[in-house]
């Protein structure tokens, strides 16, 4: 099996890659929608949190109390590094049992969406990293639409994330999200360039 991971900053347009990858028959494991999930259902994630935060991070119904854990992630970057170091072995153990599940159903490619991928060490998790590029102005008013946010805002959220620049020299190819360039055209390009690089596997 080929794992690639799906990368790329703020309003890069990694989710809709991420879209046209599952389009193609490549299923997709979105670490954002299932480190939700896992912080509700898995037993260290609330083990930890518990530790960390006290009864007060989950509700008496066992749901997340959201403001509580994102009062204390947001106050530093120590506080925001020790909740990821509960929640992210968690999800990396996930998606790989995730993958072993689609294996053993006969999918050969599979892929992993992240925003953090590198950040999150992620990256170990998978054989290939695409990074999907913009411009940053165009980053930034595509997520100002989107999540109805200031530029003030995004440009923050922005900040706090790994330079695009160094992502994408990280990266083992690049997607050009600028609205010049066709997206449908360089998912094919992807796909040939796996099919050269993984010893002529094809995408299918």
């Amino acid at each position: 099996m080929i794992k690639i991971g799906i990368t790329g900053g703020i309003g890069s347009g990694k989710s809709y890659v991420s879209h046209l990858l599952e389009e193609a028959g490549i299923p997709v494991y979105d670490t954002d929608t299932e480190a939700k999930k896992l912080t509700l259902s898995h037993p260290r994630i609330r083990e930890g949190l518990l530790v960390l935060l006290g009864e007060d991070v989950y509700k008496a119904d066992g749901s997340l109390n959201k403001p509580v854990l994102a009062n204390y992630l947001f106050a530093s970057t120590e506080n925001a590094g020790r909740v990821n170091r509960i929640i992210h072995p968690c999800v990396y153990e996930d998606f790989q049992q995730w993958a072993d599940r689609q294996a053993a159903s006969g999918t050969e490619v599979v892929a992993m969406e992240s925003a953090i991928l590198f950040e999150s060490g992620f990256h170990t998790a998978v054989d290939y990293v695409v990074m999907v590029y913009a411009p940053l102005e165009l980053r930034i008013t595509r997520a100002m639409q989107r999540d109805a946010a200031t530029e003030a805002q995004i440009r923050a959220r922005i900040s706090a994330q790994m330079d695009d620049e160094e992502k994408k020299r990280r990266a083992d190819y690049v997607i050009f999200n600028d609205e010049k360039l066709q997206l449908d055209t360089q998912i094919a390009a992807l796909e040939e360039w796996l099919a050269h690089t993984a010893l002529s596997f094809k995408l299918r």
